[in-house]
């Protein structure tokens, strides 16, 4: 038993000062932004699309009536 925390202790105390493993934090905070700002955006990009087709079917339907 002893053996099995000693291992354990020995991979955590590796993954928190493993320079790989702070990298691997980092590209993973700068997904989670990415993703972020995405999902704020859309809002913004979906209102202006809707807004653009409304225009456009306004404008063909005052072409064919």
């Amino acid at each position: 038993m002893l053996i099995i925390l000693s291992n354990t202790v020995r991979a955590l105390d590796f993954t928190f000062y493993n320079e790989d493993a702070q990298d691997l934090v980092e590209y993973a905070l700068i997904v989670a932004l990415v993703a972020f700002a995405a999902t704020a955006g859309m809002g913004s990009l979906a209102s202006s699309i809707n807004t653009a087709f409304t225009t456009i079917g306004n404008t063909l339907t005052g072409y064919t009536g």
